[in-house]
């Protein structure tokens, strides 16, 4: 079995070893993502875009492996202030509706005061166009 490892340069990731996203099989593990503009370095105070250009970035990752967004099937967002839950629920949802990954939100302090939310997720590839059903309970 092969093991893929998504690399973007990243200070961060040179500085604490790690991938922005591995692929085991046809799992994608994608790391923690903040929603830094990886073109100009910059990252929005809005909570919102934010969450918007995680989701982006998150994509851009996804993609490298041949998957995307859509094969997502586990998410962790982690909200930096309560204030924000609501603003970045609204903007995750409406990315990811119809895709409904299983989801746990966290409000922790995040490392750095600029990043208010961050992003992780793990996709199977193919899930995207997989058979899906809903089961009430």
């Amino acid at each position: 079995m092969d093991i893929k490892q998504v690399k973007t340069g990243s200070a961060y990731e040179k500085r604490g070893s790690y991938s922005r996203a591995v692929q085991v099989g046809d799992f994608i593990f994608v790391s923690n993502t903040a929603g830094r503009n990886p073109e100009t370095g910059d990252i929005a105070g809005d909570p919102v875009e934010q969450t918007n250009q995680a989701l982006d970035n998150i994509d851009r990752a996804l993609k490298a492996l041949g998957a995307s967004l859509a094969d997502v099937v586990k998410s962790c967002v982690y909200i930096q202030q309560r204030e924000d839950v609501y603003p970045v629920m609204d903007a995750y949802g409406a990315r990811m509706r119809g895709i409904d990954p299983a989801l746990t939100m966290y409000t922790p302090a995040l490392a750095s005061d600029d990043y208010r939310v961050e992003i992780e997720v793990t996709a199977h590839v193919g899930a995207a166009s997989a058979a899906r059903s809903e089961i009430a309970i």
